[in-house]
This record gives structure tokens, C-alpha cells and sequence, in this order.
């Protein structure tokens, strides 16, 4: 699952960034996403995800939901079957 969808659906509200500029991959998308947690400012190339202000990245839906909403592997896994 691209990290751009899991992070649609992990998200109460997530915006695309249009200004900005990609670095080092043209695939890749900035975005202003808000949980429970707090907001997020995520880089997202495929499945590779990183916050600019936690300065943390992984790669995958499951890294990217226990980031966002600080949940155990198990719990991340089962909150995306649920989606």
C-alpha cells in the first residue's frame, strides 16, 4: 500500500502540499496530515514515508500507522484489516 493511502485513511484530516517541490524523486509528496496525536508534516515516495518534524521514516503502511497513531505492530495491523 502506497504510504500516500495509508496515510489517507490513518489521518481525521490530511492535505496535499501543491508547493512543494520535490528533492531527490519526482514521486515524491509532502503532506499536513492530523491524528489524535497531533500534526504530522509527512514526505511520502511509494511506500517510504518520513516526518519532517520527528525526523523519523520508515517504509510501509504498518511502520507508518504505529508512527502516527503510537500503536503496537499487532494494534497497527489490525486497525488497517479494519479500514
Amino acid at each position: 500500500m502506497p504510504a500516500s493511502a495509508a496515510l489517507a485513511l490513518l489521518a481525521t484530516h490530511v492535505k496535499l502540499d501543491p508547493t512543494f517541490t520535490p528533492v531527490k524523486d519526482d514521486q515524491s509528496c509532502r503532506w499536513h496530515a492530523n491524528t489524535a496525536r497531533g500534526d504530522f508534516e509527512i514526505l511520502t515516495t511509494g511506500v517510504k514515508w518520513y516526518d519532517t518534524r520527528a525526523r523519523h521514516g520508515g517504509g510501509g503502511a504498518i511502520d507508518l500507522t504505529m508512527h502516527l497513531l503510537g500503536v503496537s505492530f499487532v494494534d497497527a495491523v489490525k486497525r488497517l484489516v479494519n479500514e
